[in-house]
Order: C-alpha cells, then structure tokens, then sequence
C-alpha cells in the first residue's frame, strides 16, 4: 500500500504550545521533525485517525479536528499533500 505525506495546520489555538498557522508534516507513518511544529501526545491522538486515512490514501473532508485537553483548545485541519 502507497503512503502518502500529509500536513496538519493549526486553525486556532488556546494552546501556549501553538500558534494558528503551525503546520505538522508526515511523511509516511514518520513526522518529518524538520519541517514541523512541536506535536503533543493528546494532540496527535486527535489528529491520528485522520493523519492514518490520509496517508493511506483515504479521502479526508476539509473538516477541523479539535484536540481534547481542556482549556487549551487546538483546531487542526488535515490534508494530504500529494
């Protein structure tokens, strides 16, 4: 199965850690860290089912995926870059 590099932008953020405009870059099932933002472990666990079915070639509706840490909102948008 073919991967696919996928990118996350920040929408919006309550977050100290990020600022609207961060961007996340996979490469294949790897973060590409010298490209990319800081990435979070609650973070991830909310983009994670949509960086996977991006990267493997799913469709990812232009939808924002909101990190769940209470009171420091994170909004994400997921694409795949190729």
């Amino acid at each position: 199965m073919e991967d696919h590099k996928v990118k996350a932008t920040v929408l919006s953020s309550e977050c100290p850690r990020y600022k609207a405009g961060d961007e996340i870059f996979f490469d294949g099932a790897f973060i590409d860290t010298e490209k990319s933002a800081a990435l979070c472990m609650v973070a991830l666990n909310a983009i994670y089912p949509f960086a996977y079915a991006a990267r493997r070639g799913g469709s990812v509706k232009p939808t924002p995926v909101q990190c769940p840490d209470c009171g420091e909102c994170v909004t994400f948008q997921i694409e795949r870059l190729d």
